[in-house]
């Protein structure tokens, strides 16, 4: 296991009601939903992160991003240990689209009470916090 936890973001995009999300297929979380996101990088804030990684990852814009949520991830499996930084923001333009062919295979808008399976760690630790609708998204 690397011995310094890693920090993720992950970018909880909202579209009338539904979230995107990507199948991943990466050897790290392989098969499992998850929405866009990845490493923060050096001198790099969430928001910044969150934009950049979604239109590296989906070809789409984003705005009013901001802090909805943390989870801390430890892949026992993968031997890796992640401290993810959700963030919640708007859909506002572009045609999401598989960007990173070697990452994800599949994209798609789901409604919060219908979030395909499986979901990638992050998203199910997310869940076991209460994250969801009352949230206020």
């Amino acid at each position: 296991m690397e011995k310094i936890p890693r920090i993720g973001i992950g970018v909880l995009i909202v579209k009338d009601g539904r979230f995107l999300l990507l199948k991943r297929t990466g050897s790290h979380g392989r098969g499992t939903w998850c929405p866009p996101g990845g490493h923060l990088g050096f001198n790099e804030g969430p928001e910044d992160c969150a934009r950049r990684e979604t239109r590296e990852e989906a070809g789409i814009e984003i705005k009013n991003i901001r802090f909805a949520a943390v989870t801390n991830d430890i892949f026992r499996d993968e031997g890796k240990h992640y401290i993810t930084i959700h963030m919640l923001a708007d859909y506002e333009s572009g045609e999401p689209r598989v960007m990173e062919n070697g990452k994800a295979k599949n994209i798609g808008w789901f409604e919060w009470g219908k979030l395909p399976e499986p979901l990638f760690l992050p998203m199910r630790n997310l869940l076991k916090q209460g994250f969801g609708p009352e949230n206020d998204f």
